[in-house]
């Protein structure tokens, strides 16, 4: 299997954090060394029962060099306004991710795990391609992250960068976002008892695995990660759901809450919901909100790559 494991600990230049509570607004810190010639603006506050989100989508951490030869897209400020509840609910039925963001981080940059790749380049074909597999031709950055054609910087799996700068050198579990449908992300440290803070912390594993034998149709050949489908959930087999999630005590919820893993093993970021997702992070244009102006604009001539050339048409 060409999987290859997602380095949670590169050596990345890291900023202090501002990390947003309910009812309370939050700016992320920045620094003129993150690589890029935008600051990270974030703000999060709660109105009644939802939380809302906006942020230009500027990471506070040192992000990687784009354009680069796998993905020749410029970083630019986007105007994100995502909602969603602030007291989620666990729905009876899981929710599929589909292809719109999973959520969106503390520091204003989203969760879009999925790839817009297709055996045959057949979205009917059953086959999806998995990220990591042909991470060579997306141009990941240390914190498996790239740009979209308009300039929207993105996480794939868990953001390195932002996870070490919250970690500040401490083994801990950090809040590092909020999904679609209200419930906090954090990374893939937790404890032990999932009800006792004062368990041992340890890794937490997904319960995904490669299935065995071969593919039975599409593009045949054995189970080895290319495609999402390549993998099953065996429940009980490491220590989260089919939403990569469980249910427990964490520093900002003593009292105990769902709440979501970002694991360095499949999927990496969750590929379905616990509870019901916000209509604000379905696309209708761009961004998880309806069209603008700028959104349109933005259709004309895309910009160009390293070596002057114009890139594709957009598959991400």
């Amino acid at each position: 299997m060409s999987h290859r494991p997602i380095a949670l600990l590169a050596p990345l230049i890291f900023l202090s954090a501002c990390l947003a509570h309910e009812g309370e607004h939050a700016h992320a810190s920045h620094d003129d060394d993150n690589g890029l010639e935008y600051e990270n603006k974030v703000s999060v506050r709660v109105e009644r029962d939802t939380r809302i989100i906006e942020s230009n989508g500027i990471p506070n951490h040192l992000a990687g060099k784009f354009p680069n030869r796998n993905n020749p897209h410029t970083i630019k400020p986007q105007s994100y306004a995502y909602r969603m509840p602030a007291k989620p609910a666990v729905s009876k039925k899981t929710t599929q991710l589909g292809m719109f963001p999973f959520g969106i981080a503390v520091n204003g940059v989203v969760f879009d795990p999925s790839a817009n790749e297709f055996w045959n380049r057949d979205r009917n074909s059953g086959w999806q391609y998995e990220p990591f597999e042909i991470d060579g031709k997306l141009g990941l950055d240390a914190s498996n992250a790239h740009v979209q054609p308009r300039g929207a910087y993105h996480y794939h799996g868990p953001p390195t960068g932002l996870i070490n700068l919250l970690l500040d050198g401490e083994r801990k579990p950090v809040l590092i976002g909020y999904a679609a449908d209200g419930f906090p992300i954090y990374n893939d440290l937790g404890y032990a008892d999932p009800d006792n803070a004062k368990s041992k912390v340890r890794k937490l594993k997904s319960s995904y695995r490669l299935k065995k034998g071969a593919r039975p149709d599409g593009p045949g050949g054995k189970y080895d990660g290319t495609f999402v489908q390549d993998y099953e959930y065996v429940e009980g087999l490491g220590d989260l759901d089919e939403c990569n999630g469980r249910a427990g005590v964490t520093p900002e919820y003593p009292d105990g809450t769902y709440y979501y893993v970002l694991t360095d093993h499949f999927p990496f970021v969750p590929r379905q919901f616990r509870g019901t997702p916000d209509e604000s992070f379905i696309r209708r244009g761009g961004g998880g909100r309806p069209p603008r102006i700028e959104d349109v604009e933005e259709r004309g001539p895309r910009d160009r790559g390293p070596d002057g050339r114009r890139p594709p048409p957009p598959r991400d």
